[in-house]
């Protein structure tokens, strides 16, 4: 803190955050050195303000078929700036030029789940997410990419083939699928 001077008896302290409790103590100074502080002040909260700080770590995906799955990093409790905060989050198909806008009133939140029968497997969206509280919104984080649910595999694996090893095994071989929007990402397979 700056010095203040001595005929001075009041001082505009700045750079605080918002809706956050403070206490001062003053502490006289001279020539021979620094005395010992006042006594703490009462606890006095900042007022509210919008939040500036928008949610970091914006991914997602996997899910069932027909969600999109968008998580975030929360918020910490000092930078959420006042009561009545929660998430705005943003998407839309990548290519669109409309966004589809719901809220997440919940402090803790770190995840929204978006369900509707016409999102194809595997659909990129952008996904932007963003905060509020009782003073307005506030910040919107920078656009991810963030891709729908996948579907069971559609496409069966093909060439496959037996070779008989010995009276008790059967070596079994065939082609891996490809990966692409209809098979997902393949996890394994099963032999029958």
């Amino acid at each position: 803190p700056e010095v203040i001077n001595g005929r001075t008896h009041k001082a505009t302290v700045v750079d605080l955050s918002p809706w956050v409790e403070y206490e001062f103590r003053v502490v006289a100074s001279n020539s021979v050195g620094i005395g010992e502080p006042s006594r703490p002040s009462a606890l006095l909260k900042t007022k509210a303000a919008v939040p500036v700080v928008a949610p970091t770590n914006i991914s997602g995906g996997g899910g069932s078929r027909s969600e999109l799955v968008i998580t975030w990093e929360p918020v910490l409790e000092e930078l959420q700036n006042g009561e009545g905060f929660g998430y705005i989050i943003m998407f839309r198909p990548l290519g669109s030029t409309t966004w589809t806008k719901a809220v997440v009133a919940s402090v803790e939140a770190n995840k929204y789940v978006y369900r509707n029968e016409s999102i194809t497997p595997l659909s990129p969206f952008e996904v932007k997410v963003g905060v509020y509280n009782n003073e307005g919104e506030g910040t919107l984080s920078s656009i991810s990419i963030v891709y729908s649910g996948e579907d069971e595999p559609q496409i069966a694996p093909a060439g496959a083939s037996a070779l008989s090893v010995s009276a008790a095994e059967v070596e079994v071989s065939w082609q891996p699928i490809a990966w692409n929007r209809h098979t997902g990402r393949v996890l394994g397979y099963e032999v029958r």
